[in-house]
């Protein structure tokens, strides 16, 4: 069973590498792809599910200034563009940006028109209130890809490599830790096979050499040196 059990953490690990490194794009994918379909079929009348909901949004934004007409071919071009920036990983900056713009029009029904979204049997959202309710998935999915995005921000893990072994969690004494670190405590280069042999992270490893010294410290210093005489 220990086998067993290390073989799936290992196949979990070699996993969750792999979602690190891949997921924040299939996210931008998806969001991308999301938001161009939503913007297609915006251009083809009576096709949207949502086409009454936003000319009624955008009248109410913009005082009535911009016929419904307009509007929906305005908020389509954004979904578009936004869309196809994502796809295709470039102008994410403008992207992002234009995105912050739509959700405050996408969600803003939910002040404007809370008689309209909330009209089901004991205040339950009609259709087009559970259509502006999911969209918290997507401001959840688009802040991700900001951070990602932003300033060369990453989703990254301090961990084992993909294909280091992983074995069950065995609790280890204080000595064996300290022999660790004591091992590997002038020498940056065996940290690395140090970790994969007993089956920790490197994060571990810094941390527990970070409270042995400071134990060391503090015991030298309330017990100094004897004084010879």
């Amino acid at each position: 069973m220990r086998a067993v059990a290390d073989r799936l953490l290992h196949v979990e690990n070699v996993i969750h590498h792999a979602l690190v490194r891949h997921s924040v794009v299939a996210l931008r994918i998806v969001v991308g792809a999301v938001f161009l379909g939503f913007g297609l079929v915006k251009f083809f009348p009576g096709v949207s599910a949502a086409e009454n909901l936003a000319k009624t949004t955008a009248d109410l934004l913009t005082f009535g200034l911009i016929p419904g007409g307009v509007s929906i071919v305005i908020i389509a071009a954004l979904e578009c563009f936004i869309g196809i920036c994502l796809l295709a990983g470039r102008g994410m900056r403008l992207a992002i940006w234009l995105l912050a713009f739509e959700f405050v029009g996408i969600l803003s029904p939910l002040f404007l028109l809370p008689g309209r979204l909330f009209a089901g049997p004991h205040g339950a959202p009609t259709l087009e209130g559970q259509y502006v309710l999911k969209d918290v998935i997507l401001v959840g999915a688009a802040m991700v890809i900001a951070a990602a995005t932003f300033r060369g921000g990453r989703l990254v893990r301090d961990d084992l490599p993909p294909a280091t072994p992983v074995r069950g969690a065995r609790p280890l004494r204080a000595e064996q830790k300290l022999r660790i670190v004591l091992e590997g405590m002038d020498d940056d280069a065996r940290v690395a096979e140090l970790c994969a042999q007993h089956g920790i992270s490197e994060a571990e490893f810094h941390h527990w050499r970070e409270r042995s010294v400071l134990g060391a410290t503090r015991a030298l210093a309330a017990n100094p040196d004897p004084v010879s005489v």
